[in-house]
């Protein structure tokens, strides 16, 4: 029964597989795939052009409206004279059109600060589509290690599983001409059992990490290539930090999201000042029935502005002046986490390094004793028991280096992140770039649709919408 599951586990993990025999896959190529295909990053990239089109709308504030109504109306009725005893039904219809046309002179600057609060709000999503970037292309970097790691520990099972088996065959051989006892072969059957049992749970991790890799990268995994090349990253750990304060993508999103709230402040108290506008009507109106009709027109200056509302002014600078306080005070909290990031990273970087250096010699010894131990089992001076300590001790050594390897790989683009460089510029993808400003530029003079409609379709079927 357990043989059949570990034939079924196996023949799974050889179905997840099955591409590998097609090509070999590099690290750049999941990182490729995974920010080309994330659906993170495209939501994210669609909520970017939403907020470029906040500029546009603050943008239209400032230009005239012009808007146009029209009427139709039918008077009826009927009328009884009771003097004469008749009575006489009437109907009139008459019809008019009217075209408005309305223009802000002058109100404190309050409209051109909301231009600018969207401007900066749109450099600040900018910045928070680098941040989503970064994370999507790290857990790309996570999957693609968890495969290999897992199919690396998957293979040592295996090893260790066949070692296991015979060694079980060796013992129950010297038990027949009574040179172990019954003892002896007990401890190789729960050996093997064990073997079994941790070689389930390896495959089980592997289809895990298949199962990741798919969601991160956007495909199954092919022929993994081993990751023989680290990034160069800044090992100075004072240097790291001040570079990821000076260029992390959420420090310079944290750092716009306080000039937005300080422009916000800024119109919360010009909305309390007067508003100067132009304003224009022409109308033309008719009667149907009689033939008569007009045209009329007028011209005016508006200036007026708040004099009472309930305190709602007042209570919305106060709140604007604590958001203010309150981006400030996260640009300190986003600054403290980035350079905790880095050093964290940093410390995981050299104690992969230092485990790998460690891991080496233990196996190397390891080595040494597992094979100098079974030599003297055959000799009879030592047990079974021993034997199967020493396989078990270098298989946990050989699990330990796949597990150092693997984190020191991840360790490395963690401080790449966490220095803001885990993007597909920096790592040199071969990938078409995302350029956030492009939509930007069509859009950010609120031109109309007619005007410029077909370059915003031809933008928008190129970046998938």
């Amino acid at each position: 029964m357990i043989r059949n599951a570990m034939r079924r586990g196996a023949l799974t993990i050889a179905l997840a597989l099955a591409p590998v025999a097609t090509k070999a896959e590099t690290l750049a190529d999941a990182l490729a795939s995974a920010y080309t295909h994330s659906g993170l990053l495209q939501q994210n990239r669609a909520l970017l052009r939403a907020a470029d089109e906040d500029v546009a709308v603050a943008v239209a504030a400032l230009r005239p409206i012009v808007s146009w109504s029209s009427s139709f109306s039918r008077d009826f009725g009927y009328s009884y004279s009771a003097t004469t005893g008749a009575g006489t039904g009437f109907q009139d219809d008459s019809a008019s059109f009217s075209i408005v046309a309305e223009l802000l002179l002058y109100d404190f600057g309050a409209s051109r600060l909301q231009v600018d609060a969207a401007k900066e709000a749109v450099l600040a999503t900018r910045e928070g589509l680098v941040v989503i970037e970064q994370q999507v292309l790290l857990r790309a970097v996570v999957a693609y290690v968890g495969v290999r790691s897992a199919s690396e520990t998957v293979s040592l099972r295996q090893n260790n599983l066949r070692l296991v088996q015979q060694e079980l065959r060796a013992a129950r051989d010297r038990f027949e001409v009574g040179e172990v006892t019954r003892t002896d072969v007990s401890l190789a059957e729960a050996r093997l059992a064990a073997s079994r049992a941790n070689l389930a749970a390896a495959e089980g991790d592997l289809l895990r990490a298949i199962e990741e890799y798919r969601a991160a990268v956007g495909s199954g995994p092919d022929n993994l290539v081993a990751v023989t090349r680290l990034p160069d990253v800044e090992r100075n750990e004072d240097a790291a930090k001040a570079i990821a304060v000076r260029t992390h993508p959420s420090m310079r999103q944290a750092q716009y999201q306080v000039s937005t709230a300080d422009i916000n402040l800024r119109r919360a108290e010009a909305a309390v000042k007067p508003q100067v506008s132009l304003s224009g009507r022409v109308t033309k109106s008719g009667d149907f029935n009689s033939g008569d009709y007009s045209n009329t027109g007028s011209v005016s200056v508006d200036f007026g502005g708040p004099i009472y509302r309930g305190g709602q002014l007042s209570a919305l600078e106060r709140q604007a002046k604590a958001r203010a306080d309150a981006a400030r005070s996260n640009l300190h909290v986003v600054q403290l986490g980035v350079a905790q990031d880095v050093g964290t990273a940093l410390a995981t970087l050299r104690v992969a390094n230092a485990s790998i250096e460690a891991t080496e010699r233990q196996i190397r010894a390891a080595r040494v004793a597992f094979q100098g131990v079974r030599e003297e089992a055959t000799l009879g001076q030592r047990t079974t028991l021993d034997v199967l300590t020493a396989e078990q001790d270098l298989l946990d050594a050989e699990v330990a280096y796949t597990a150092a390897v693997a984190d020191r790989t991840i360790a490395a683009y963690q401080v790449l992140s966490a220095m803001g460089l885990m993007t597909a510029k920096h790592l040199g993808l071969n990938v078409q770039l995302y350029d956030p400003a492009e939509y930007y530029r069509l859009i950010r003079n609120a031109p109309v649709k007619s005007l410029q409609g077909d370059k915003l379709d031809r933008v928008l079927r190129r970046i998938g919408d």
